[in-house]
């Protein structure tokens, strides 16, 4: 490896709403390793705004770290899991395309079994996506949605549309995307979903899914849900506390609220499912060009300690954050 391949710089939060680049070397790849030049890699705005604005509680800090993460939820930190490049050199043939759960860093050396090839038919833009794609996927497992049944999906973030976009695609679905923000409107039709403001959502539902990290979102979902429906709750809330009616409805239409999280590969697929193979197919999923609607333009990664703080708090028409490494 040249001496210029050998050094990196990564981001890093330092305190909490701010962040830093720093610099460090890299170690030649092994004999199992790679070493990966960073293309794009993507802002996850809930965890990630959680993870910048120090808000995630102590006692999750070890169940919440992120693959190859560097330093402690405590600040400081290397954090991020949406990372596309390509090999340079080591165990698999350069010039590969590949995903990677890693932190933001133009270039890094892990073991080759940590990368998971691009196909062909996604592009590195929308590659970035793998990861929230996987939420929905491991989120869809969990809710075992059923031909015919009417469905809410709550907030219309990229984890929530991405899985909007696979309920979708079930035959018979009666399906409504809700999100307080009129701007979600055209991105939903963009990707063949009708966004609605919860007042006009239609209630007595079979299934809602809740993505939009509001205690509020969460409220909603229960008011939209039907007699003995399931609510899946997709969001994180990191210290904040959740305030909700459960008298009422809650007990007389017998609702049950289920927690679906990416960390385990939902039970009812776990005997048959890896994590590698539940990427594969997130990438998979990814080749409709519909889902280039999600990516915001891209963000310079010199630029990125400063702009982070706009990025994460910032919400419109577009969800998901992109950034772009020079080659």
């Amino acid at each position: 490896m040249s001496s210029e391949a050998r050094l990196a710089r990564a981001l890093w939060i330092v305190e909490p709403g701010r962040a830093e680049l720093r610099s460090e070397s890299l170690p030649e790849p092994s004999a199992d390793q790679v070493l990966v030049e960073t293309r794009f890699s993507a802002l996850s705005r809930g965890t990630e705004g959680l993870v910048f604005r120090a808000q995630v509680p102590p006692e999750l800090h070890a169940s919440m770290r992120c693959p190859h993460q560097a330093g402690e939820l405590s600040l400081p930190v290397k954090y991020g899991y949406c990372s596309v490049g390509r090999v340079r050199a080591g165990a698999a043939p350069v010039g590969q395309r590949v995903f990677c759960l890693y932190p933001h860093q133009d270039r890094y050396v892990v073991p080759a079994a940590d990368v998971v090839e691009i196909p062909d038919a996604v592009p590195d833009r929308r590659a970035v996506l793998a990861a929230n794609m996987e939420t929905a996927v491991n989120g869809l497992w969990d809710a075992a949605p059923l031909v015919g049944s009417r469905v809410a999906v709550i907030g219309a973030g990229a984890v929530g549309l991405l899985t909007a976009s696979l309920l979708g695609r079930i035959p018979g679905i009666d399906l409504e995307v809700v999100d307080i923000s009129a701007e979600k409107d055209e991105l939903c039709r963009q990707l063949g979903l009708r966004c609605v403001r919860p007042a006009a959502a239609r209630g007595a539902c079979d299934l809602v899914l809740h993505a939009s990290g509001a205690p509020a979102g969460l409220e909603t979902a229960l008011s939209l849900a039907g007699f003995e429906a399931t609510i899946v709750e997709l969001s994180w809330y990191g210290e904040r506390r959740v305030s909700l009616s459960l008298g009422g409805r809650f007990h007389n239409g017998r609702l049950r609220i289920l927690s679906s999280q990416v960390g385990s590969v939902a039970a009812s697929q776990r005997p048959r499912w890896s994590y590698r193979r539940r990427m594969q197919l997130a990438l998979q999923l990814l080749a409709d060009p519909a889902y280039d609607a999600l990516l915001a333009r891209p963000v310079p990664f010199e630029s990125l300690p400063e702009a982070l703080p706009g990025l994460l708090g910032r919400a419109g028409s577009t969800v998901t954050e992109l950034v772009e490494y020079t080659p």
